[in-house]
């Protein structure tokens, strides 16, 4: 057998090494929980004031700004007169058939109200304008109208430097022959700087086409000074509607009959917020001279 010295190393020398070992195992261990415990108290104070942070930002948010005063129109003086009905409508008399005429303009009006007054018997709606305008609350108006009893009717504003073509399409694609009680109106206000021959061409000609298109003439619509200027005499085939904002009955140039009478274009109805053109028959004129025929 060969005599191998390390079996004999003091049992005193072999603690003293495990117990060194020891020593390091423990200060690493204690080194380590004290990192530990300051990266912990770290994240947690970053914790909190990130809370704080977003506290902040949502008082913030929830700080109203001040909201400016509205301005208030002035009010209708004629609301102050105990004598004034907004239900009667009959700014100038109740002997003849009253209706309105209306467009974007007036805004959403209440149809469900306006319906329920019984001296507002048709309505004239816009519906187009030129070649490519439509008034975006026809649909609406139009479908409302119906639903509440009312006889309606749609006009086009004409343009008279527009394709003829291009407006045709436009006031045909919305104004439809099956939701029509009254023939078309075609709204006649500016010559667009034409000279008056020039500016009578293209209104003849369209006229003809909505004619053709409808098979039915169209309600014309114009001012009193405008027909005397550039329409004396030449359309006196058509109905007319002469719009003049005067307590006497509008008298044309050429004495010709006027079917109807816009009278005012600062009206007043329930269900409808602000001024609304207002309008009614002359004479012994009526609803049936202008109703569609289907």
């Amino acid at each position: 057998m060969v005599h191998n010295p390390h079996l004999f190393v003091p049992l005193s020398l072999q603690i003293r090494k495990y117990m060194k070992r020891f020593y390091i195992l423990l200060v690493f261990c204690v080194v380590l929980m004290a990192v530990s415990d300051a990266f912990a108290q770290r994240s947690k104070g970053v914790r909190r004031r990130g809370k704080a942070r977003t506290h902040q930002v949502t008082r913030n948010r929830n700080v109203r700004k001040p909201v400016k005063a509205a301005t208030k129109s002035a009010p209708d003086p004629r609301l102050n007169d105990p004598d004034y009905d907004p239900y009667l409508q009959c700014e100038d008399t109740c002997d003849h058939v009253h209706g309105i005429d209306l467009s974007h303009y007036q805004g959403h009006v209440f149809w469900e109200t306006v319906g329920e007054n019984t001296k507002t018997a048709y309505v004239y709606l816009k519906a187009t304008e030129g070649g490519d305008h439509i008034d975006k609350q026809y649909e609406r108006n139009i479908e409302l109208a119906h639903r509440h009893g009312l006889k309606v009717g749609s006009y086009h504003f004409f343009r008279p430097k527009t394709p003829l073509h291009l407006q045709l399409k436009n006031f045909t694609t919305q104004c439809l022959p099956g939701e029509q009680d009254l023939i078309p109106m075609i709204d006649i206000e500016t010559t667009q700087g034409l000279p008056t021959g020039e500016f009578c061409d293209s209104l003849f000609t369209f006229l003809a086409m909505v004619e053709k298109a409808y098979r039915q003439q169209p309600l014309l619509y114009t001012f009193r000074n405008f027909y005397n200027r550039h329409l004396l005499g030449k359309i006196n085939n058509y109905k007319l509607m002469i719009a003049m904002y005067t307590d006497e009955e509008p008298v044309l140039a050429d004495d010709r009959d006027i079917t109807m009478w816009q009278y005012t274009n600062q009206g007043r109805i329930s269900g409808i917020g602000g001024f609304v053109d207002k309008s009614r028959f002359m004479g012994k004129h009526g609803l049936r001279e202008i109703r569609f025929q289907h």
